[in-house]
């Protein structure tokens, strides 16, 4: 085949896994040879509309059947996806179709009031909407498909040509569009299958949004590329996870540590059937010990790394056995990626030595979308720039001390939150935490703890204090704590501390209750 790219893998599924169980959404289930007829109707429909290689595409939804078949369907012509966080704000939907320069947009129908708001109405040419019907200026896309021939096209891709272009949180500034190649996605692929226990009778529960790179790349990709199985639910809840767990023999799941505390923490969790788990993985931060011992009592155990849209998104993992004897590390290089530790000048730091993390390797993202600037200054030669803070211990083992932009300086001293968040985590009532500088006339920042509490009410005066004296430096312990009601995350379920700082201290006021 002249595809050497992701548009070749289902069709190449369609021979080896006929009638094997592709997705499954809603209760349907979608054979690789009904995937594939699906997905290349769907790159002749694009086709019939213009859409050729290098055109964008962007979708707007969430976890959906037609997500995936959007995605393989541009592989396949070789055009590039765009895929658009559902939690965006209107104006940051135009910015990134304008940045883009797309011309083809699919939004699921419970998306098209973004959608509208959004980019609707401005430069794109072709719409197609999912689960709806169409009307003036908007197509169906079941119709499309149904409507567009069958013919699987074989269109040269490299695996060096684009495949994606997903844009950045922006926690600071405009977002930056990452180009990944399809080169980028099939090593992260092959990291994943040599490092974790993915098999073609995996089943994958996908409970974290597509649009975000790890549920794509970590999750999807690489089981359709074994042949798995693939379950799909467009949101989090519990209960229902545990269902999933029981009824449909899930042997998979990944999630941010607040995934695995909510489903232990879940009523049904003492009595669900969970002996069909084989791989766990947690993505994020750390598994909080108390969550680590709720599920080994279980007889299950982690899996957890440490990555980033840059880097497709893998870069470390530490495995299951590694997870008491390393706690609080995101493991070992993955196997065809190399991490460093370097200082300012880009020269690795002695083991033990905080400094800033840096990825090499084949599923690391050459360039930013039209921002040569941006690609310039995220390269230390050929070194990809993480902007995290983090050391490796003698065995080259990674500990993430936090983002560079999150460090605190007191007096002098480097803060390096994570560190002291992992051991307020401990705290049985903590529900989550983030530690953040606040302003001072005599030490330049103090440390402030920002907390949510399981029971919704402060912590005795000094708890935390007390917990974290003689565990840390003095210096590292927050002078004040604040307790609101619900942590601000992305997409990725990552804390938006640039919201906190915002609002507590930039803006303070509000429904914070300091302690």
């Amino acid at each position: 085949m002249r595809n050497q790219g992701l548009g070749a893998w289902v069709h190449r599924r369609r021979v080896k896994s006929r009638g094997d169980v592709a997705v499954v959404f809603e209760g349907r289930e979608i054979t690789y040879d009904q995937l594939s007829v699906r997905i290349d109707r769907l790159a002749n429909a694009l086709a019939d509309r213009g859409v050729v290689k290098g055109s964008r595409v962007a979708y707007l939804g969430n976890n959906h059947p037609a997500f995936l078949e959007t995605f393989f369907a541009c592989g396949v012509l070789g055009a590039v996806f765009v895929p658009l966080n559902t939690r965006l704000a209107p104006p940051e939907i135009e910015y990134a179709i304008e940045d883009a320069v797309v011309d083809t947009f699919v939004t699921d129908v419970r998306m098209r009031d973004l959608a509208r708001a959004g980019a609707w109405q401005s430069r794109i040419r072709v719409r197609l909407l999912v689960g709806g019907d169409a009307y003036e200026g908007v197509e169906s896309y079941d119709e499309a498909i149904a409507a567009a021939s069958e013919e699987h096209r074989d269109e040269f891709v490299s695996l060096d040509d684009p495949a994606m272009i997903l844009y950045t949180s922006g926690t600071t500034g405009r977002p930056k569009g990452a180009v990944l190649t399809h080169g980028n996605f099939t090593w992260n692929s092959f990291n994943a299958l040599v490092d974790y226990d993915i098999t073609s009778d995996s089943v994958t529960l996908l409970i974290a949004p597509l649009f975000h790179v790890a549920s794509l790349g970590m999750g999807a990709v690489p089981a359709m590329l074994k042949g798995a199985r693939v379950i799909l639910r467009d949101k989090f809840e519990p209960g229902a996870v545990l269902r999933d767990i029981e009824e449909l023999g899930v042997t998979a799941l990944s999630g941010v540590p607040t995934t695995f505390q909510m489903l232990a923490e879940h009523p049904d969790w003492g009595t669900a059937d969970l002996s069909s788990l084989r791989m766990l993985t947690c993505g994020g931060s750390s598994v909080p010990l108390r969550v680590l011992d709720a599920f080994e009592d279980r007889g299950l155990s982690f899996t957890s790394g440490y990555g980033m849209t840059e880097t497709s998104p893998g870069a470390t993992s530490l495995n299951p056995r590694s997870a008491r004897t390393h706690h609080g590390s995101s493991g070992l290089a993955m196997f065809f990626t190399d991490v460093r530790v370097v200082d300012d000048a880009g020269k690795p730091v002695p083991a033990g030595t905080v400094g800033e993390i840096v990825i090499k390797g084949p599923n690391v993202i050459k360039e930013y979308w039209r921002r040569p600037e941006a690609t310039a200054e995220s390269r230390f030669g050929e070194w990809h720039r993480s902007g995290d803070l983090g050391f490796l211990d003698e065995d080259g083992y990674l500990y993430v001390s936090g983002r560079a932009k999150d460090m605190i300086i007191s007096g002098g001293e480097n803060i390096y939150p994570a560190e002291v968040e992992q051991i307020i985590m401990e705290i049985p009532d903590v529900d989550a935490v983030a530690l953040i500088g606040k302003p001072d006339d005599k030490w330049g920042e103090v440390p402030l703890a920002v907390l949510v509490t399981k029971s919704g009410e402060p912590l005795p005066d000094g708890r935390v204090q007390a917990h974290l004296i003689n565990r840390v430096a003095k210096y590292k312990v927050p002078r004040e704590t604040v307790y609101i009601d619900e942590m601000p995350r992305n997409a990725a379920g990552k804390i938006r501390k640039v919201d906190l700082v915002r609002d507590l201290i930039e803006q303070p006021g509000g429904d914070s209750r300091p302690s």
